[in-house]
């Protein structure tokens, strides 16, 4: 018998809702905190191109803290540090906001970039007729920043739904989890990781596709640009 045996399949399609859930759950999550980290990326990536200096340092902050440590410890900090301060947040909040904190990290350079990539003169323009920086930076800079943006974006959106399954550490119900209790019950390890894989895979390819889709016709129109 190998770990790949008929009878663990058979298994598996028997108990497939289970997997759904956790399908259910993983997607739940991933949504919610790409909410978290798209609003957290845009603050703290107009908050890295401001003229003030200390707010530039707390966006540097930021990004560097969260990208510099392991989202495996920051999960587990949420999950036994904070009752020890007296705050209590679910697993599935506390999957929310762990994964969308360090993922916002990542959306705040790409934000970052996306404004590097408009010219300076029209944030100075927009200011010299009396818009404030806020204002020049959501009406002017980043619906022309957007469309450099989005490649990288739905990259991150990617990452975000394989890091998901870090909550799995936690008890949360995602997929990984499911697939790691369903197989810890039976020993059927096998098919529970292939089913796994699976799942990831149906929920990321799409957006890597996009991204990819994306990325080729922002080439074009610079081409477009270039050779006009």
């Amino acid at each position: 018998m190998g770990p790949f045996a008929w009878f663990k399949w058979e298994a598996l399609f028997a108990d497939l809702p289970i997997f759904f859930r956790g399908l259910g759950y993983t997607f739940l999550i991933s949504v919610a905190a790409l909410l978290v980290a798209l609003v957290l990326g845009i603050i703290f990536g107009l908050l890295s191109e401001t003229p003030f200096k200390i707010l530039r340092a707390v966006s540097r902050i930021y990004v560097e803290f969260f990208q510099n440590t392991p989202l495996l410890i920051q999960v587990i900090f949420l999950y036994n540090g904070l009752p020890l301060m007296g705050v209590m947040l679910s697993i599935t909040t506390i999957g929310i906001v762990g994964v969308g904190l360090y993922t916002g990290a990542y959306i705040t350079e790409v934000v970052r970039a996306g404004i590097g990539s408009v010219s300076r003169g029209q944030l100075e323009a927009g200011l010299s007729q009396g818009f404030t920086y806020t204002q020049v930076m959501l009406s002017i800079i980043l619906p022309q920043a957007i469309r450099v943006m989005l490649p990288p974006l739905t990259n991150q959106a990617v990452n975000l739904i394989k890091n998901t399954s870090v909550v799995a550490i936690i008890s949360g119900a995602d997929i990984m989890f499911t697939a790691k209790s369903w197989s810890g019950y039976n020993a059927y390890y096998g098919p529970a990781m292939v089913a796994a894989g699976i799942l990831y895979f149906v929920l990321c390819f799409p957006l890597a596709k996009l991204a990819t889709h994306l990325e080729h016709k922002l080439e074009a129109a610079q081409e477009g640009g270039a050779n006009g």
